[in-house]
């Protein structure tokens, strides 16, 4: 009888794993010591560490190396790389590894793939690169991965792997499991039989659990979910996590426009649209753009912050103006200097909440014309009812802190008619940017921190104007 293989780690690699502490943070030590083989060209050492580690770890470790060592240990792994690991990198740090990187190398790589992340990997780079590596593929293989990277960018094409297991709807339940015993290049993971017609025209479903508890003889036609739900190959991904979460989703066939299965997406790849989503929608939260990464340099990064900020001077020196609408007030009354950033700030700070609320609920399309109404006026009284929480509290002090005792008035009417403001500007400028077919996420900040330093500014100097008989 055989030996068995034995596939458990060396003495060597031992020492050096764990990648990981106890908080899930990657250990220096361990970075010190791949770096260190990677410079001596230790390549049968680093083939097992690679080989011992899961695509994501290893994203993070070439994330964690110098740029210099990146590309080296991708040629000394060799074969035992896993490339869908560059998939898990920063974008920057992707571009970088694939353009140092010899085409033979990456066409190797890339044969190694599933479809969605072959076309992941490759979307990143020019049509020319693309087509240099294509090449070098075997013609199925190749047809594959173009038609994909000929889907729009964001569209379900794009996404969706092209591996699937379809069967035809004669069959019986015994046939299919004979068929995914015998075919030895099925897909690494999947959930689900499609049974399609000889046009590979979509026909139905079959989860795998009910397929593995019914008997062998009986008819796929017996199991068919007909009417399961699927994607067309131009959905936008984000409407495909959306599905997802809706109806709880771990796979999803999908069809083009002649109802022809073409692929399916499965939870994996929507994990990775709702982070990146999420991500991008943070970044222009923050008038960050969304390509921005942590890798990027120094110019970079502030060529991609720098028209956010230059519109943000725009409205900051609108809103300075409305300070100088009252410059004879202000130096009448050195307390009103005093106060005024107070009632800004505090009006842009609860339009920020009403703004993110708004933001997300525009993204989900949980907030739409059916209840724009009630969700607006719902706002207006949560803006009304803090404006008067605050308004005690803010008046209040005023008067301890500059012994007048109209200044309290003054400034809690302020901060209501602030608070309001904020409140309305935070949920009507994210609905109407929507409306004009711009992306609320990064315009609304700058507009709604605009509305309310002008409100804010406006109402508390012109009500101490008349409240005091300023001049």
């Amino acid at each position: 009888m055989a030996e068995p293989l034995d596939l458990a780690p060396s003495a060597d690699a031992r020492a050096v794993l764990p990648m990981r502490n106890q908080d899930g943070e990657i250990r220096p030590e361990f970075v010190a010591e791949i770096t260190r083989r990677i410079k001596s060209g230790d390549a049968a050492f680093l083939r097992e560490i690679v080989a011992e580690l899961h695509e994501a770890d290893l994203g993070d470790l070439i994330a964690a190396l110098e740029a210099e060592d990146r590309v080296r240990l991708v040629e000394l792994a060799g074969a035992d790389f896993d490339f869908s690991a560059l998939n898990e990198v920063d974008d920057a740090v992707r571009e970088e590894i694939l353009e140092e990187l010899e085409p033979e190398t990456l066409a190797e790589g890339v044969r190694e793939l599933e479809s969605d992340d072959a076309v992941e990997l490759l979307e990143a780079l020019d049509e020319d690169d693309q087509e240099e590596i294509l090449e070098r593929l075997p013609p199925s293989e190749r047809e594959e991965i173009e038609r994909g990277l000929e889907y729009p960018e964001g569209s379900a094409g794009r996404r969706m792997q092209t591996e699937v297991i379809t069967v035809p709807p004669h069959w019986t339940v015994g046939q299919v499991i004979d068929y995914m015993r015998e075919t030895p290049d099925l897909p690494h993971r999947f959930y689900e039989i499609y049974v399609v017609d000889p046009n590979q025209r979509w026909r139905g479903a079959i989860p795998l659990d009910l397929l593995l508890r019914s008997g062998r003889p009986v008819p796929l036609t017996d199991l068919l979910e007909e009417d399961r739900r699927r994607v067309s190959v131009e959905d936008d991904q984000e409407e495909v996590a959306r599905m997802f979460g809706k109806y709880n989703l771990v796979a999803a066939p999908v069809v083009d426009a002649q109802d022809r299965l073409v692929g399916v997406i499965t939870i994996d790849d929507v994990v990775d649209v709702i982070e990146e989503e999420a991500d991008e929608e943070i970044k222009a939260l923050g008038g960050v753009t969304s390509r921005e990464e942590l890798s990027d340099n120094v110019l970079t990064i502030a060529r991609g912050r720098f028209n956010w900020l230059l519109v943000n001077l725009a409205t900051a020196f609108l809103a300075s103006s409305v300070l100088g609408l009252f410059e004879g007030q202000l130096e009448e009354m050195v307390a009103l200097a005093v106060l005024a950033p107070i009632v800004a700030s505090q009006g842009g700070n609860a339009a920020t909440q009403t703004m993110t609320v708004a933001v997300r609920a525009l993204a989900t399309r949980e907030l739409g014309p059916s209840n724009a109404l009630r969700v607006i006026i719902r706002e207006i009284l949560v803006g009304f009812v803090n404006g008067v929480g605050f308004a005690i509290i803010t008046g209040i002090a005023a008067v301890i802190w500059f012994k007048i005792p109209g200044l309290g008035v003054v400034i809690g009417l302020a901060i209501i008619c602030n608070l309001v403001a904020g409140a309305l500007g935070g949920i009507l400028i994210p609905m109407v940017l929507e409306k004009m077919r711009a992306d609320p996420a990064v315009a609304s900040g700058t507009f709604v921190t605009t509305v309310t330093d002008v409100v804010g500014f406006f109402s508390f100097l012109g009500i101490a104007t008349l409240w005091f008989g300023l001049k």
